[in-house]
């Protein structure tokens, strides 16, 4: 996870008080944790009042002690063991299944309990990332403004006077406020990059076939794509590649494909 020097940055004071980093990066959150500064668990301690406070960000919150399950999970993990995305905060947008968390697609109507998690998620998983929530949208992600919900609208990252931009209206406000490393999104004409651009990222739609779309809903088929945003662009290849290891993988439904798209913090 890119550590080049941590005893510098432990130094350095890159800690904005608790166990929480100024960047929440991964080469900011890897060097905290070489060096002591924070772990997982207390990471998601200090973070999820702020995560809880928001509004219109978040369809489903994971309760805080799932969460710190989760962490213990990992912390329990020989190091030689943990993955590229050790103890990577991020989130899902709620048209992308999680087992265990709802899957609404921004309708109360169309809400289900799936019982497995899309292999994009789970590759991201297995990487020791941490899933805090399914994040709001459009509602069948159709639209670009981030307001066609009816679990509020979450606030731009830069004005809260202005539309976060959509389909994925809560990833991209998420990650452009600093709350969490990467979010996931979905983009079939617009819905991953339109709310990066609106919220200080960058959206890339990525080559079709790279990332699976099992698991995913939306208003539009096959075409969205699951979309990343991150706060480096070393990020951005990394959590781009972890997803992509479950290309081609999905024997039930081969045709059925997503284009991943990867979004970072500028």
């Amino acid at each position: 996870m890119y550590i080049t020097d941590v005893a510098w940055w432990c130094r350095s004071g890159n800690m904005t008080g608790s166990s929480l980093p100024d960047a929440l990066d991964l080469k900011s959150l890897a060097a905290a944790y070489a060096c002591g500064a924070s772990t997982p668990s207390q990471l998601l301690q200090a973070l999820y009042p702020r995560l809880a406070a928001t509004r219109g960000m978040f369809i489903y919150l994971a309760p805080l002690q799932q969460l710190l399950a989760r962490a213990a999970e990992l912390e329990a993990q020989p190091v030689s063991q943990r993955g590229s995305l050790w103890g990577v905060p991020f989130a899902t947008k709620d048209n992308v299944d999680v087992a265990g968390m709802p899957t609404t697609a921004g309708c109360a109507a169309f809400q289900y309990m799936p019982e497995e998690t899309a292999p994009a998620v789970q590759a991201l998983l297995d990487a020791g990332a941490m899933n805090v929530g399914k994040t709001n949208l459009d509602q069948f992600a159709s639209g670009l403004v981030g307001t066609r919900t009816p679990y509020g609208v979450a606030a731009n990252s830069f004005d809260n006077r202005f539309i976060p931009g959509g389909s994925s209206s809560g990833s991209g406000p998420a990650v452009g406020s600093r709350l969490l490393s990467f979010a996931l999104g979905t983009d079939t004409a617009g819905s991953g990059r339109v709310p990066a651009g609106y919220n200080g990222c960058v959206g890339i739609k990525g080559t079709v076939g790279k990332v699976s779309t099992v698991g995913k809903s939306s208003a539009t088929g096959a075409l969205p794509a699951p979309l990343q945003w991150q706060q480096s662009g070393l990020d951005v290849m990394t959590a781009l590649l972890t997803a992509g290891y479950v290309q081609f993988f999905d024997a039930v439904a081969p045709w059925h494909i997503m284009v991943a798209a990867v979004a970072a913090v500028i």
